[in-house]
């Protein structure tokens, strides 16, 4: 195996950068907010959860409680859900092989949100845990999409070329969110809780919704990183990756359940917020190369710290009101996805 030196300090100084990104998000969300508070005493204060730890941060208790109570597990949560629907849309767009595949563009975000909102309807709600239903309802929604959208975007003229995938990730979208909003209609006593979610929610996240996206996180994260040379060979075309001895239909199935498992669990935990599967991975792109075996760990990074600023941006732009963090993303997103757009025209058939 031939190590390219050059390619290898050059990850090194994204995956460094990414780092750093993550930190920053990580102490600016926490310290700033209607009750601003040190950056050093914010890292003290966090410092002193960690197990053998022991520091004074100085702050008071009301202070206290701001930081690890309130901001703290805000912040954890978005990096958490900015890292899945990163790697997720940088997934789907290598699996596919169509630089314009989201997890909302296929379908997939308005799958799970159909699946939360029957399942909120239902009378569930997050309990955390593994096995918490409004996940795991989100998660066959999420999967059911994606399924439709490939299938139907087979099934039309040119196969599975970008335009034809698009659509029909479209008109599958269109489909499952007229059933969302009939749910909402004939259910109107569970509108508040589902309109919570349905805009982007991080405002209520808790330690009980990280300790509910942790294992996703991990599983989905670890699953997709894992096959991001598999994407790579892929990437040749299904003929050339078959002749080297990649097995095509077992990647696609288990990059396309991982990937949707991931977008499930972000929906079900923090709402639809658009365009970070977008964004992030074509940000990157530009110089960070696009070998996916080089760009799905840094998606796990940027993706996090992305979604972590935006959401610093959606609560302290209106200060003391609060801008939904889907509209902010989607803010960022829309012209991003229109220059994505005319650069991969030529491709489009």
């Amino acid at each position: 195996m031939v190590v390219d030196p050059r390619g290898f300090r050059r990850q090194a100084r994204w995956s460094a950068a990414g780092a750093v990104a993550v930190a920053v998000a990580l102490v600016l969300g926490v310290s700033i907010g209607a009750v601003g508070i040190a950056p050093a005493r914010t890292l003290a204060e966090l410092a002193d959860h960690l197990p053998f730890v022991d520091l004074d941060s100085g702050l008071s208790s009301r202070q206290a409680a701001i930081v690890w109570e309130l901001r703290a597990p805000r912040v954890v949560v978005a990096l958490l859900v900015g890292s899945m629907l990163a790697v997720a849309g940088a997934s789907y767009q290598g699996v596919f092989r169509n630089p314009l595949a989201d997890p909302y563009l296929l379908g997939a975000a308005a799958g799970a949100g159909l699946g939360a909102t029957a399942s909120i309807v239902a009378g569930a709600s997050a309990h955390g845990g593994l096995l918490d239903p409004v996940p795991l309802a989100a998660f066959v929604g999420a999967l059911g999409a994606v399924a439709a959208a490939y299938v139907l975007g087979a099934a039309g003229q040119g196969g599975r070329a970008t335009a034809t995938l698009v659509l029909a990730g479209v008109a599958v979208a269109s489909f499952l969110t007229a059933a969302q909003t009939f749910l909402q209609q004939r259910n109107a006593e569970s509108i508040r809780e589902i309109y919570s979610w349905l805009l982007g929610r991080l405002g209520t996240a808790t330690w009980q919704e990280v300790a509910l996206l942790v294992p996703y996180w991990a599983l989905t994260m670890a699953v997709l990183v894992a096959h991001g040379r598999s994407l790579d060979v892929l990437a040749v075309g299904d003929a050339e990756a078959t002749s080297l001895g990649l097995a095509t239909n077992r990647v696609r199935i288990v990059v396309v359940v991982a990937a949707s498992l991931a977008t499930a669990a972000a929906v079900a935990a923090t709402g639809l917020i658009g365009f970070v599967g977008i964004v992030v991975p074509h940000a990157l792109r530009l110089g960070a190369g696009t070998s996916f075996r080089r760009l799905l760990p840094l998606c796990v990074l940027f993706g996090g710290a992305f979604l972590a600023l935006a959401d610093l941006v959606a609560r302290t732009a209106l200060a003391p009101g609060e801008i939904p963090i889907g509209v902010v993303t989607a803010a960022v997103g829309a012209p991003f996805f229109i220059v994505v757009l005319r650069t991969t025209r030529v491709s489009i058939r």
